[in-house]
């Protein structure tokens, strides 16, 4: 007999070796992580943030923890006691059984043959699971959303918060009993419990065996019984008929909700058979109940309700889903925040009735405020003005927002003078220079959407004419007093450490605080030093240093002197990514903007959406896709796309704020009533301040922008959602579609943008608001069909308006509106002389005016075709006015300014602010001949009226006074008042005599 050989040992330098080579492979593999948690507490901690990271965590860890135990212990239990009832003696199949050297390896080392997959498979479903922390932590501080769903009766909070946290643990159950079922199988195999037959002998299976591979089998079937039943809530989410609606159909609940049920009885009689085979030696019972659920799932499940969808509801499609279309339009209203009456206020038959001149003429809310320059244009020639050095730089797309100007509220195109880091060059890009020295932009610059410097000549070579007028705020303009004393907004700290551009370029850290001197630069001559103590980690001992040496890959953090015990560090300086990082659960708008708030800091302002996946019968939307347009497709490297999501719940409720030299981020709640929003807030107490925090700060409340995303997301929806009957919903022949962007190549087929702008309120001539506005054609057709607006103004803000169009009559849409005008005579002639030059059409702004009229204003601009200093100049206005609501009544304007523009196409000029100082004609010049001339056909055949000789300023008077004469007829005839009624005529009439002997 052969003596067993011994196990070969270690030597003690080898052991030595194989330590210190399995420490270095887990330092690699969890020592990047390790630095990636401690330097994002310090983040949160600078930030104000730490609980948000504390209770994301710890969450994390119990849920990781909870899952690795079930889990574990489940797969644990499957192969402990498959081991322990193995028997005494495991016959080998062959001489030369591959099983024996499993069956002596592990019998050997029991324990480890029994722990390491408990624990491995354990670990692998507590690292996927903890990603889960969401479910989790809605499951436990989920709010009741006070609003049922039409099948079952329950409240949409299940949905939201119960339901899916419930399938998480139906998953975790079903993949530890199936894997439990599987190491079972496998490790009575091994050690003989199970046996295969051939070769002479008989299959075998011992009696543990088959009676824990039945109780495993019993509970994996009893769980899919459980299943059933909470599969039933899944079908108010179904996509059954997703080109449709979402939602369950007639199908889903007279067919495949009674088949739920069914197969749920069925689970239960085939997890009873399983379990008689603990008592029954014939196995036959539990392969039945499983051939029986196989095929009841198949036929049941499948098989008969595609039958009943092709057969009997299809030929009926229109009747049979009548009432669940009905569920569908009433919950998607609710979801998106687009109720009738509520949420938005349609105006019907809008520009049926012909326009009132004195109406069009005296409406100077949206007259004056006429906005010229394009904020997707004019980023070259704020560069060229106003960049002042390589290093800054400014977004490819500008933002608009409004500020008071001599007790008038007016539109601004607005920027922050960031840092470009990808405009460094030579040696500005080393170490030292790129993140100690250029370390911020300086500045905050405004222009008036509505104003040039001078009208623009035919002279190319000029340096002025067609360019905005700046209001700098930037370290000089700020501490020269005519400049705090004349500019409408005051600008205290004008440094901007956060922004777009500064974060674009990765990594987009700087370390500011050196107390050698000041290092940072801060324009020619002069050097500053950051002076916020409360922002930024600090750089202060080696430990930190070393930390984020090891997170950035830079020794320098260690070796260079410009670091010292006042050193801090900035990072993660993107608004937006900052919001999110302090809000994890919150989707952010893909665009930004910044403000002067009433203390003089520059704030960016973000805002923030609560989303769902599932809410019964909404309908689900893709984010990415509702919200693509034409701005986005040429957002160039500072533009973001939404994220590429389904949705069927979305509230704007949070509005967030990033101060641009501190950083701080400071979230307010925008909407009290969502119940998503609450419970974020229980799960994250004292992150996101109340509404009446909100309310207490009306300079933040001032600049607040209804977000763009939001209003394209409910745009797209409104296309189809402002259909009432379901009948009409399903034949699709009143649905409407957004436009193709008229600037850009119609084969494309991007969608146009929405526009913000101040004009007339809906509805309320001449009380000027601020809003967001779009227009919607009819389904795949260039005709007009519904005007969209977005109140964005304190009062009211977020009421949507939809003015609806005749449809027994044709409106000219926007790419129709472009086309008239480009091929106008007159346009194409002059434009010929420009052919040595680009030519750049601006947005086109749709415009109701007086009530019924339709304005379209487009801003022509001009560049040089190549050279570093092309930027854009404002050449001239078109303006095309529908003033009968039909083609008849059609003109089209093509004049250096807008009130030339606007006395083309007919409407009085007086009320509209003057595009540049001294834009009303002098007497004697060439202007007023002609206006002082008669009246004479344009190349269009239109004519255009005179403007009159009277005094602009007497004109602009009584044209308020007959705008205020108007409001007070319509104001009588509303309250019955027959004396009243009279007075208000008498004042009206009176008006009108002034106004027609001032010309008008």
């Amino acid at each position: 007999m052969r003596s067993p050989i011994g196990r070969p040992s270690l030597s003690r330098r080898t052991k030595i070796l194989i330590a210190v080579v399995v420490v270095l492979l887990l330092l690699l593999l969890i020592g990047p992580r390790l630095v990636g948690l401690t330097t994002d507490w310090l983040w949160y901690s600078d930030l104000g943030y730490s609980s948000v990271m504390s209770t994301m965590v710890v969450t994390r860890l119990i849920v990781f923890l909870v899952t690795a135990l079930v889990v574990g212990a489940v797969i644990f239990a499957c192969i402990y006691f498959a081991y322990r009832s193995r028997p005494p003696y495991a016959m080998a199949a062959a001489p030369n059984d591959p099983l024996a050297r499993y069956r002596e390896t592990v019998g050997k080392r029991p324990r480890l043959g029994v722990l390491a997959p408990s624990i491995i498979i354990g670990l692998l479903a507590g690292l996927v699971a903890q990603a889960s922390w969401a479910t989790v932590q809605t499951f436990l501080h989920g709010e009741a959303f006070g609003v049922k769903d039409p099948q079952f009766g329950i409240d949409i909070g299940f949905y939201a918060f119960t339901l899916p946290f419930i399938r998480l643990v139906l998953d975790l159950l079903f993949v530890a009993l199936g894997i439990g079922f599987v190491a079972n199988l496998l490790t009575q195999y091994v050690f003989g419990g199970i046996r295969l037959g051939g070769g002479g002998r008989r299959g075998m299976i011992s009696g543990p065996a088959r009676i824990q591979l039945a109780v495993i089998a019993g509970l994996f079937v009893a769980l899919k019984a459980v299943a059933y039943w909470f599969d039933r809530y899944n079908l108010l989410t179904s996509d059954r008929r997703g080109d449709i609606f979402t939602g369950a159909t007639y199908t889903d609940i007279n067919y495949v909700l009674p088949s739920k049920l069914i197969l749920m009885a069925i689970a239960i009689v085939c997890a009873l058979a399983f379990f008689s085979a603990i008592f029954l030696r014939d196995l036959r019972i539990p392969a039945l109940s499983a051939v029986l659920l196989l095929l009841s799932s198949l036929i049941i499940g499948v098989v008969w309700p595609a039958a009943m969808e092709q057969f009997a509801v299809k030929p009926s499609a229109a009747d049979r889903e009548a009432e669940y279309i009905q569920r569908n339009l009433t919950a998607t209203r609710d979801a998106y925040r687009i109720r009738q009456g509520l949420d938005v206020t349609y105006d019907n038959e809008w520009t049926r009735t012909q326009a009132i001149p004195a109406e069009v003429n005296s409406d100077e809310a949206t007259l004056s405020n006429i906005r010229i320059l394009d904020p997707n244009v004019l980023t070259r020639a704020f560069y060229q003005r106003q960049a002042l050095k390589n290093l800054y730089g400014f977004p490819s797309q500008l933002a608009v927002d409004r500020y008071e100007v001599d007790g008038e509220q007016r539109d601004f195109v607005v920027a922050a003078r960031e840092l470009d880091p990808e405009r460094l060059g030579e040696n500005q890009t080393n170490w030292i220079n790129k993140h100690t020295v250029f370390t911020h932009g300086n500045g905050f610059i405004a222009a008036q959407a509505n104003t040039v410097d001078e009208a623009s000549s035919n002279d190319t070579s000029s340096d002025r004419g067609g360019m905005p007028v700046f209001i700098v705020a930037d370290t000089q303009t700020v501490d020269n007093p005519d400049f705090q004393k004349n500019a409408p907004f005051q600008v205290k700290q004008p440094r901007i450490y956060f922004g777009e551009l500064i974060a674009k370029v990765t990594p987009d850290y700087a370390i500011v605080g050196s107390t050698d001197g000041d290092r940072e630069y801060d324009g020619d001559g002069a050097q500053y030093s950051y002076t916020s103590d409360d922002s930024g980690v600090p750089l202060s001992n080696w430990g930190t240093r070393m930390l984020y040496a090891m997170k950035y890959g830079e020794r320098n953090f260690l070796l260079s002197n410009a670091l010292n015990e006042n050193s801090r560090i900035l990072y993660n300086r993107d608004p937006r990514d900052r919001v999110k990082k302090a809000a994890p659960w919150l989707t952010v708008d893909s665009r930004t903007y910044p403000a002067v708030m009433g203390d003089g800091s520059i704030k960016w302002i973000v805002d923030g959406y609560t989303t769902l996946k599932n809410y019964p019968y909404a309908q689900r939307t893709s984010l990415q896709d509702a919200t693509a347009d034409s701005r986005q497709a040429n957002s160039g490297t500072t533009g973001r796309t939404q994220v590429n999501e389904e949705v069927s719940y979305v509230r704007n409720s949070v509005k967030a704020t990033v101060d641009a030299y501190t950083g701080d981020v400071e979230m307010y709640q925008a909407d009290d009533t969502d119940p998503v929003l609450k419970t974020w807030m229980k799960v994250f107490p004292g992150t996101v301040k109340t509404k009446a925090e909100l309310d207490a700060k009306p300079d933040l409340r001032s600049h607040l922008r209804y977000p763009e995303d939001l209003f394209k997301l409910q745009r797209s929806l409104l296309t189809r959602y402002h259909v009432n009957d379901a009948q009409t919903f399903f034949r699709a022949n009143n649905f409407w579609s957004v436009p193709a962007d008229p600037g850009t190549d119609a084969d494309l087929n991007l969608k146009q943008p929405p526009y913000y702008f101040t004009a007339s309120a809906p509805n309320r001539e001449n009380l000027a608001q601020f809003q967001l506005t779009g227009v919607m054609n009819a389904l795949n057709r260039p005709n007009m069909a519904a005007y969209m607006t977005a109140n964005s103004d304190p009062d009211n803000y977020g009421q949507l308006t939809v003015k609806t169009l005749p449809t027994d009559t044709q409106t000219v849409g926007p790419r129709q509106a472009s086309e008239n005008m480009k091929t106008n005579a007159r346009v194409q002639q002059e434009l010929k002389l420009l052919e040595n030059t680009n030519v750049i059409y601006g947005n086109l702004l749709a415009l109701p005016v007086g009530g019924n009229g339709l304005l379209y204003v487009q801003p022509i601009y001009t560049e040089a075709k190549s050279g570093d200093s092309a930027m854009p100049k404002l050449y001239r206005v078109l303006t095309y006015y529908n003033a009968a609501g039909g083609v008849d009544g059609v003109r089209v304007g093509f004049a250096p300014t807008v009130g030339e523009a606007l006395s083309q196409v007919g409407i009085n000029p007086s009320a509209a602010t003057p595009t540049l100082a001294g834009e009303t004609a002098e007497p004697g010049s060439e202007q007023q001949a002609a206006d002082d001339g008669d009246d004479k056909p344009d190349t269009n055949g239109a004519t255009a009226p005179s403007t009159g000789t009277g005094d602009s300023a007497e004109r602009a008077e009584a044209v308020k006074e007959l705008g205020s004469a108007l409001a007070a007829v319509k104001e009588a005839q509303s309250s019955g008042d027959l004396g009243r009624l009279g007075d208000a005529l008498n004042r009206l009439d009176a008006a009108v005599n002034k106004y027609e002997s001032l010309g008008g």
